[in-house]
């Protein structure tokens, strides 16, 4: 058997990357693909159809990334959801601080830089404070926080935080069983709803949840297989290239922000690589371009006033802080963690949720109250 290379593997990864994000990008542009838009339309109007795009993203990502499993071809467990340190503060507090951060940021990371890609400049404002929040959060002032009071806060459980792992521990079944059964309840209940309502089933929703969800799937592949050194020359370990985390990642948007911007400060070192997470959040700003260019769309964008600028930046610097947190932002933990059937990323999901629609609810209140 030769010996792998695990350099020679890296622009392998890198480019499929920031293929897989150009891919995200440029539907997500053409489609409006939106979370922080999903739970507004929700909230505010009562339209169901870009939340109904989000759920649909997230249950073929399920089935997909279960499947990939099941066949053997990658080890879910292998990422950093599912494991056993059940960190439920962490999950709470960052996925709503982020759901706050999104709402007065105008998006979460995922369309902050698909609206760069369009030209938007507010946009570029607030990945720059989120990307510096995040560092922040991962090495510096906010770290300290983060590790002296939040993850203390945690639960160590006898078995990975999965579902299937878990209903296979309580009920004393075959894990396989339990992932087949997890699966089919889980994407199948998210995909009948999703794609209950006749009025939903526009061939742009439908290509937005379709091919979000197979871009996580295309990610875990990437990473977990194409990137995945059974034993490294150099450590004689496992080794997943080309990761900031050293696991199996898919796309997430909040700490490659942090990682791009360490990047650029410490080009020079030259143990600084172009990782896959850095390279998919380039490859989102890409993609959206693209499609803006192609379909004329492309306008720059500024803020109107000081407090239009003041509400981006704090809801930058939440976003970088919660999405470290939490460990991931709506599609970090919303859909990548949410595949691996992760409690902690659930829970993560719908404490993003709930930021959001309380930040919407108050931004309502104050508006009719100055009325």
């Amino acid at each position: 058997m030769s010996e792998v290379d695990p350099a020679g593997l890296l622009p392998y990864v890198a480019w499929g990357g920031f293929l897989l994000a150009f891919i995200f990008g440029f539907v997500g542009n053409r489609t409006n693909f939106c979370t922080m838009g999903a739970v507004s339309d929700a909230v505010n109007m009562g339209d169901w159809n870009r939340m109904r795009m989000w759920l649909l993203a997230i249950a073929v990502a399920i089935a997909g990334s279960q499947l990939l499993e099941l066949a053997g071809v990658v080890k879910l467990s292998n990422s950093i959801y599912p494991g056993p340190n059940f960190a439920w503060l962490s999950y709470i507090v960052g996925g709503f601080v982020f759901g706050v951060g999104m709402t007065l940021g105008s998006g979460c990371g995922s369309k902050t830089l698909i609206r760069i890609g369009g030209g938007n400049l507010k946009s570029l404002v607030v990945v720059m404070f989120m990307a510096v929040a995040a560092y922040m959060t991962l090495r510096g002032l906010f770290g300290a926080f983060r590790v002296g009071v939040l993850e203390p806060a945690s639960v160590q459980l006898a078995s990975g935080q999965d579902i299937p792992s878990l209903a296979a521990r309580a009920f004393g079944a075959e894990r396989t069983t339990m992932v087949w059964i997890a699966m089919i309840v889980a994407a199948g209940g998210l995909g009948a709803f999703a794609l209950a309502k006749r009025e939903f089933r526009t061939f742009d929703n439908l290509l937005g949840g379709l091919v979000v969800g197979l871009v996580i799937v295309g990610g875990w592949y990437l990473s977990g297989k194409i990137g995945f050194v059974a034993e490294d020359p150099n450590t004689l370990q496992e080794a997943w290239v080309a990761t900031n985390t050293g696991r199996m990642e898919s796309l997430s948007f909040v700490a490659p922000q942090a990682y791009l911007l360490e990047l650029l400060m410490f080009w020079t070192d030259k143990s600084k690589i172009v990782t896959f997470g850095i390279a998919s959040a380039l490859g989102v700003i890409a993609g959206s371009a693209a499609y803006a260019i192609l379909s004329r769309s492309f306008r720059w964008e500024g803020f109107r006033d000081a407090a239009d600028t003041g509400r981006h930046v704090i809801g930058g610097t939440l976003m970088g802080f919660g999405g470290i947190v939490g460990l991931g932002c709506t599609v970090g933990q919303g859909i990548t963690g949410f595949s691996t059937l992760a409690v902690g990323s659930i829970m993560t999901f719908a404490a993003i949720v709930a930021g959001a629609a309380v930040t919407m609810k108050y931004e309502y209140w104050r508006m009719m109250r100055k009325a």
